[in-house]
């Protein structure tokens, strides 16, 4: 009996020895690997070690939070670490997050970190293996297939569809005159018109269909950020019993369908074309998107899912990043006069008729595109970016363990102050040409960078100017909509709670 008593103090006190030990090389109560430095130095020299709410590391700090949550919790870690990369620990796996440029380089450049990471997998029920989640063989096929659908000779071809719309927007404008115009509706029509019409090549007849299209995303991306703030809701099964799956379920099922729809508008067009057409000079015919991905598939490259995968990664991306970044501009050009002013004595020059406005003259517009990059400067569409380790690696001069998740901040990258001056006020001259010589090549990344970046960022360019340019023409911006009233969400893409309005008034010409 009293070696009984005596020992089981001695089992406890080896068992904390023991746990202590493991403890300097696995965080224990995170059920997790912890990283260390390549040269054995201390971690902290490298990387701030943020502090958890509960002795489970960072697992129950943003339990429940809502997107706006999110997006204050993250800004605050940013400071809290005052410019230094962070380093949370999660259950089962530490994450690194990059908020200097310096350190975004190597990952950007690597040609291993190329796996996204958890959260990305949370989207692939609505974005299925498309290319921003696939990755190896998958990808490397698919994006050397599809990037002559983006070459500037196709894009020249949708300058005519991108006026179209813009006409169409330019007569809802003429009736909101003196009024308050809410862009967060007017604006994503837009530009789904233009990828369905463009890189899809289907034109959107019905509105109603394209209404209901966005709702559902939101929705999505509602349950998304749900999952995000509870470690148990990343596990399917718990999702399934706890989480809102019936909700997520039927919007995945609205998105599916009229993506399915377009689809099969597309292939009956198809069929009645001529694959492998060559221009009067016997060149082969560069394809839109989507015909590029059926003319795969008619040789076998690609099946009805693998395009499916990706006209939904196209739809989303190429709509609602884009909408996003052109909502934020014309708030910015409506609270920033002088700005506006420059625009419009810019745009002035073009010729009047604006079927008679070539490529090469919307990429004339320099402060214009400066006004779109600062924009995306300060509300970058996709706020963060994310990868994987799927095996141990050396990241930045750290031992990262297998399952190591990185989150690249781009929305804290493109506001360092090293290299943005006051990074909160709004100055398209930084990116003028004498401007930008010695800035740090990965300080401006809204289009990401490396072999990874936005496959469509020439197309999205484009799609803005032409645009921004009809509206500046044609009515002077004025503010409705401040700043300070504005409160921001974590999505898959950046939002406000509110909708952002502006007022217009008719330029005398």
């Amino acid at each position: 009996m009293c070696i009984a008593l005596l020992g089981t103090p001695l089992l406890f006190m080896a068992l904390w020895v023991l746990l202590k030990h493991l403890n300097k090389t696995y965080f224990v109560l995170s059920l997790c690997k912890r990283v260390r430095t390549e040269d054995g130095s201390p971690l902290q020299s490298k990387v701030v070690l943020m502090p958890g709410k509960t002795r489970f590391g960072n697992n129950l700090d943003i339990l429940n939070f809502s997107p706006s949550s999110v997006f204050n919790f993250v800004r605050e870690s940013t400071a809290k670490a005052k410019g230094r990369n962070y380093l949370w620990y999660f259950l089962y796996a530490p994450m690194y997050n990059v908020v200097r440029a310096e350190e975004a380089e190597e990952i950007f450049q690597s040609t291993k970190l190329i796996t996204k990471n958890v959260v990305y997998e949370l989207i692939r029920p609505f974005l299925g293996d498309g290319l921003l989640i696939s990755t190896d063989h998958k990808w490397h096929s698919r994006r050397k297939a599809l990037t002559p659908a983006f070459h500037f000779n196709v894009l020249q071809s949708f300058l005519a569809i991108f006026k179209e719309e813009c006409n169409k927007l330019l007569k809802v404008l003429d009736k909101n005159i003196e009024g308050e115009l809410d862009i967060n509706q007017v604006i994503p029509q837009f530009t789904l018109n233009n990828i369905c019409e463009t890189a899809l090549g289907v034109k959107l007849d019905d509105m109603s269909e394209g209404n209901e299209y966005r709702m559902a995303i939101h929705a999505i991306e509602e349950v998304l950020i749900q999952r995000v703030c509870n470690p148990l809701m990343y596990y399917n099964w718990y999702f399934f019993l706890y989480g809102d799956y019936r909700k997520h379920s039927e919007k995945l099922r609205i998105v599916h369908d009229f993506s399915s729809r377009i689809i099969q508008r597309k292939r009956q067009q198809f069929k009645q074309k001529q694959l492998g057409e060559v221009d009067e000079f016997g060149k082969k015919q560069r394809y839109a998107m989507l015909d590029t991905l059926l003319a795969a598939e008619a040789e076998g490259q690609i099946d009805h899912q693998g395009i499916c995968d990706e006209v939904n990664t196209f739809m989303f991306e190429g709509y609602d990043t884009t909408s996003t970044c052109l909502i934020f501009t014309l708030l910015m050009l409506a609270l920033h006069e002088d700005v506006q002013k420059r625009c419009f004595e810019e745009v002035e020059n073009l010729p009047e008729d604006s079927d008679d406005i070539s490529v090469f003259q919307y990429n004339e517009l320099i402060y214009l595109e400066c006004v779109i990059k600062e924009s995306l400067r300060m509300f970058p569409s996709v706020p963060f970016i994310g990868r994987q380790c799927v095996e141990e690696s050396v990241v930045n001069g750290m031992v990262m363990p297998k399952d190591t998740q990185i989150s690249i901040h781009i929305y804290d990258i493109m506001r360092d102050p090293r290299h943005f001056p006051k990074p909160n006020e709004f100055q398209p001259e930084r990116f003028l040409p004498e401007n930008t010589v010695n800035r740090h090549p990965f300080a401006f990344v809204p289009f990401s960078a490396g072999q990874r970046n936005c496959i469509g960022q020439k197309f999205a360019i484009l799609e803005m100017k032409v645009l921004l340019a009809a509206v500046i023409r044609n009515f002077k911006l004025l503010p409705a909509t401040q700043l300070e009233d504005l409160t921001f969400e974590n999505g898959i893409v950046l939002r406000t709670q509110q909708n952002i309005k502006v007022k217009l008034s008719k330029r005398v010409k």
